[in-house]
């Protein structure tokens, strides 16, 4: 048993950053107010909006704040879903996360056409594969669950030679690579997972009209009905600008240390997950002799913080959906371990959770 805790679920959500914590309290007015308490609230969301938009390197008019980073998902996909012409195709791939596959199967029982694709075993996405009656294309940016890091480009320039909107579920991964916006015409953010705490966003093309989830008042460009969370919105940009900044020496820091890990795990038995292209803070690897949520509660009695998949699956007994599509079988699919490191992850750390690996899988393996 370790003293000390040692937390690998950084694509489950990331600690808020410093830079978030030393924000303080905004301020109580709503921004939509013309009183001296309002004014200063929408002084501090249009500064929010344009330190997003300069991290982002995009026009501050193309991005609205929501309440995380599923309510984007699904703002974008139906917004612009509902408004496809008839005989457009929403395209997505089974690997993706759950918000985007929910998003699209809505979509499917509102009488819209859906095409969800399979993708190769390392869980990436195929541009070749995007059927020519294609309306909007929703890839991610990284997978969820194995880190990989998809073509989007390619799949940009297939879905620009077919007339389609392309979206970006950039919920994962920005805070190891820079998302593409210049190359789609949507994209949505998290801010658990950017280091923010709270909130998401929304990019959108400002050319583009979408259907909106919320009615009411014009707030957000009309994109989103209702009283800002300010705070919130402050959190995400200041995380996004930290992450612009961070990202690259981060990047080179995780990497041999997720790669330590990794190693460690296809030494004590595990099938490797994702591919080659994956975000630099990942080591995933799938057990035929144990499910996935007994390894978690074992790690977690020795001081490790880990995860099986998405955290929004959490408590099912329902195998990776993710491991499925890439192709591996029913044990495995029960049995994956994803240990993504964050910005704070030491190599003492690292070490700390090298050890509990041994312990756990070491005792899994004596009795298989």
């Amino acid at each position: 048993m370790t003293s000390a805790r040692v937390y690998l679920d950084d694509a489950g959500s990331a600690p808020v950053l410093p830079e978030v914590a030393a924000l303080g309290e905004p301020p109580a007015g709503n921004p939509s107010s013309p009183h001296a308490e309002g004014r200063r609230a929408r002084a501090v969301l249009d500064r929010a909006r344009d330190l997003a938009a300069g991290a982002l390197a995009i026009d501050a008019s193309g991005l609205s704040f929501t309440a995380n980073g599923t309510e984007a998902v699904n703002v974008a996909i139906l917004g612009a879903g509902r408004r496809l012409p008839r005989g457009r195709r929403v395209v997505t791939w089974a690997a993706e996360h759950q918000a985007v596959l929910g998003a699209v199967r809505r979509l499917e029982l509102e009488g819209v056409a859906v095409a969800v694709l399979p993708v190769d075993g390392s869980a990436r996405a195929g541009a070749a594969s995007i059927p020519a009656d294609a309306g909007l294309v929703s890839v991610g940016l990284a997978n969820n669950e194995v880190g990989t890091i998809q073509p989007v480009s390619e799949i940009a320039i297939r879905a620009r030679q077919l007339d389609a909107l392309v979206h970006l579920d950039a919920c994962q991964g920005p805070r190891w690579i820079a998302p593409p916006l210049e190359e789609v015409d949507l994209a949505s953010f998290s801010g658990h997972k950017l280091g923010a705490g709270r909130g998401g966003l929304l990019y959108a093309r400002p050319s583009l009209r979408l259907e909106p989830l919320l009615f009411g008042g014009p707030q957000e460009w009309a994109r989103r009905a209702g009283r800002e969370d300010v705070g919130g919105a402050l959190a995400v940009a200041t995380a996004l600008d930290a992450c612009r900044r961070q990202r690259a020496a981060r990047s080179s820091a995780a990497a041999p240390l997720a790669g330590s890990i990794q190693r460690l795990l296809e030494s004590l038995g595990g099938r490797p997950t994702g591919g080659p292209a994956r975000l630099a803070n990942y080591a995933t690897a799938a057990f035929t002799m144990v499910r996935g949520e007994d390894l978690l509660l074992a790690l977690d009695l020795d001081g490790v913080a880990a995860s099986s998949g998405s955290a929004c699956a959490s408590g099912s007994l329902d195998p990776s959906h993710v491991l499925l599509a890439m192709g591996l079988g029913l044990d495995e699919a029960l049995g994956s371990l994803r240990l993504t490191l964050g910005y704070e992850t030491t190599a003492a750390g690292v070490e700390t959770a090298s050890g509990a690996l041994r312990r756990v899988l070491g005792k899994v393996a004596a009795r298989a």
